[in-house]
């Protein structure tokens, strides 16, 4: 099962309410299970910088199957994952990557988000991810 484009559209569109309400501008990124990407939206005055890491976060959730935040402690040095953001192309394994799921729980993609601290890019994605 993977996720619409309606679907994706959806989930960018109430991302892009909660940066609005946040005061924050953002590169919205939603892949696939496959993570191919299916909707992208960069709000005006978004950093360009930020347009790869979004999709990075994206592709690392879905890839993992976890939010980018429960990989965070995982790769730090002395972790067992410690440099596994070199792998696949380069990862992101910050904050601001969440898994989407379905009404019965199965992943059908993953959402990334950057532009902001990652607090606010968790909080941004997981506005999204959760809007489905």
């Amino acid at each position: 099962m993977n996720i619409t484009l309606e679907q994706a559209e959806a989930i960018i569109a109430a991302a892009k309410s909660k940066a609005t309400e946040i005061n924050t501008k953002m590169n919205i990124s939603v892949v696939d299970t496959g993570a191919n990407l299916v909707a992208f939206a960069r709000m005006d005055g978004a950093w360009l910088g930020s347009v790869d890491i979004s999709l990075k976060k994206a592709k690392t959730a879905v890839w993992f199957t976890m939010d980018t935040a429960a990989l965070s402690p995982l790769v730090q040095p002395g972790a067992p994952l410690y440099n596994i953001e070199h792998s696949n192309g380069g990862l992101i394994t910050f904050p601001g990557g969440v898994v989407i799921k379905n009404s019965g729980g199965e992943i059908i993609g993953a959402i990334g988000v950057s532009g902001s601290t990652v607090d606010d890019d968790h909080e941004v994605a997981e506005a999204g991810a959760t809007s489905l």
